[in-house]
Parts: structure tokens; C-alpha cells; sequence
């Protein structure tokens, strides 16, 4: 049996750069930082003949062809595992919640299979594998950060040139700016769960259009980005939350199902009980609504706690995917 780990990830800055339809043009820069909410996957070998999966549904069928789930039926594939196998998943998280739950599964799928056959990937390689199965084995409209973060843990800078080749870089953070930068972040669950790929596929439409508004959205988001790098490597939270402020006023018009009328009534609830600034997590539309406060925490939680929001507390994971149990 193996048991493989891997954390979800927040979104910090520069969200949606990592989308092929603008990084293959203009290049990407995401910030994204991996959480103490994991996916599990368990592998265990079969006695019967056929493949078992249990996830939301269960499967019991004869050949990875008949594999409904997508995910699994094209790391199998790519490993060229065909029997005697029973995969089973279980999640901290609902999925489509905006906490890259897709990518989170296939980094933590691969890494067991990896291990199961005795093959030593870096975790650049688990992420680059569990992107290309994403986007150009199912061509699904989705970016490079979900995989990333989900292997690599921590708090890094990510860009992403024009080829698609993607460097990582840990944020030079010091202890008490990441125990603030902890404290600081609310993480309100909105009860709304969403299509990522559908929202994920219209902005990626607004996006290809090289002259449109939506590409100039994108071109500001990337630069709040990178200035949300330097404030927080430098401390400055106040000017972190300030920036996540405009990355929302900003991103919520790229296309018109980024937000709605409760998220927006919640957010403004948020601020004006104290928050600094916050935005919905992944794609938008529902999922987690993140919030950043330096004061007035209890306020704002009160506040939304009324409103029927709940909150998940979490910390920073620095580990990344790894396998925890394997004999």
C-alpha cells in the first residue's frame, strides 16, 4: 500500500497568468502558496483482476478505457498500468471550491504511481506530468499553478515564459511577516461550489483576444503580482492587502461570472468591518472567500458568521506532495 499527500494552494497574486491564451503571448507570474489541506491517495494493489476507484462515485471496471474518471484514466495511461489496481481518494476539501482540488489529485495520483513503479521524479517533473495530462492529453482550459503549487509546497513566485517553461522561486519571507501573513489571512467557505473549467474556458475566449479589455485586466493583474511579491518579501502587509483589493476590483470585470450579488454584499460586509482586501480563490464564482485583516478579525468574522459563511483556519505547508506511507 501507498498513501501519498499533497496540499491545496492559495492563490496570492497574479492569478489567471498562468493560463496558456496569455502566457504564450505575454508571459505569466503567479505568487501561490500551499496549504495544511491535503489530498490523500491511497494505492493499493489488487488480488482480483481490474481496476477499483473510489473517490465521489466508485468504479470497478475491467480496462483503464472504461475509466470514467478522466484524471485517473490518463495518469494510468501515461504509466501503463492496466490491472490489479485499486485507487482510492480522500480530500480536507470539497472539490470546485477554488483551492486547485484537480491539480492537487493528479500531482498526488502521480506521485504514488511514481512510487509504486519505483521511478524518482523531481517535483517540477510531477507537476509538469500532471499539467500536460490536464491540458494537452484532456485539453481542459486550465493554467500551470494548481500542479505547481500542489508539488512544490511553500510560498513561491512562479513565471512562465512564452514556451510554457516555468521557474519557481521561494519568497524571502521572514518569520514574523509569514506568522502575520497566517494570522492575517480569513478564509470564509461561500457555500457556492462552480465549474472551473466553464469560467476557466470564457476567460481564456476573452483573453485570446490580443487587443480586448480582458487582455489589459490581465496585463494589471500580472503587475500587482509582482508588486505583491515585493511586499511581502519587504513586510509590507498593509500594501499586501491593498493590492488584493485591487486585484479584485480588477479581475471581477474580465468576464461577468467572476463574482455575483452575495459575494459582492459579503466583501463589502468584509471591508467594512475592517478588512484590507480579499478575493474569491481559483476561477472565481464561488468556492472560498479569501479575506486579509490586520484589524478588526473578530468583526469580520461575526460579521459573516451571521450571513451563514464558514470559516476555515489554516496554516502554510513547506512540504509539498510527498508519499507518507509505502510498504
Amino acid at each position: 500500500m501507498i498513501v501519498s499527500r499533497t496540499p491545496f494552494r492559495l492563490s496570492l497574486g497574479g492569478g489567471g497568468t498562468d493560463l496558456p491564451a496569455y502566457y504564450t503571448k505575454h508571459g505569466g507570474f503567479f505568487i501561490s502558496g500551499a496549504v495544511d489541506k491535503y489530498m490523500h491517495i491511497v494505492l493499493n494493489n489488487r488480488f482480483e483482476p481490474g481496476i477499483r476507484l473510489s473517490y465521489s462515485q466508485t468504479e470497478i471496471v475491467d480496462s483503464i478505457d472504461h475509466i470514467r474518471h478522466p484524471l485517473v484514466r490518463e495518469a494510468l495511461r501515461l504509466l501503463d498500468l492496466r490491472d490489479k489496481l485499486e485507487i482510492v481518494s480522500l480530500a480536507d476539501v470539497p472539490a470546485a471550491t477554488g483551492l486547485g482540488s484537480s491539480g492537487s489529485f493528479t500531482v498526488g495520483l502521480l506521485s504514488a504511481l511514481y512510487a509504486r513503479q519505483r521511478i524518482v521524479k523531481t517535483p517540477e517533473e510531477v507537476a509538469e506530468a500532471a499539467c500536460d495530462i490536464a491540458m494537452n492529453r484532456l485539453h481542459e482550459p486550465s493554467g500551470k499553478q494548481d500542479e505547481y503549487a500542489a508539488s512544490l509546497g511553500g510560498i513561491r513566485s512562479y513565471e512562465i515564459d512564452t514556451r510554457g517553461r516555468v521557474t519557481a522561486t521561494e519568497l524571502d519571507i521572514s518569520e514574523s511577516t509569514l506568522s502575520e501573513l497566517e494570522y492575517g489571512i480569513m478564509m470564509f467557505y461561500t457555500g457556492i461550489t462552480r465549474s472551473a473549467g466553464e469560467i476557466l474556458g470564457k476567460q481564456q475566449s476573452k483573453v485570446s483576444d490580443a487587443k480586448g479589455e480582458a487582455v489589459r485586466k490581465m496585463h494589471a493583474i500580472k503587475a500587482i503580482g509582482l508588486e505583491s511579491k515585493k511586499a511581502l518579501e519587504s513586510g509590507n502587509l498593509t500594501r499586501f492587502g491593498e493590492l488584493l483589493h485591487e486585484h479584485w476590483t480588477v479581475k471581477r470585470g474580465i468576464t461577468e461570472n467572476m463574482s455575483s450579488d452575495s459575494v459582492d454584499s459579503w466583501y463589502a460586509l468584509a471591508v467594512k468591518n475592517g478588512a484590507l482586501g480579499g478575493k474569491l480563490v481559483g476561477a472565481g464564482g464561488g468556492g472560498f472567500l479569501m479575506l486579509f485583516c490586520q484589524e478588526g478579525r473578530e468583526k469580520v468574522r461575526a460579521a459573516l458568521a451571521k450571513r451563514g459563511l464558514t470559516e476555515m483556519r489554516f496554516r502554510f505547508d513547506f512540504e509539498g506532495s510527498k508519499v507518507i506511507y509505502n510498504v
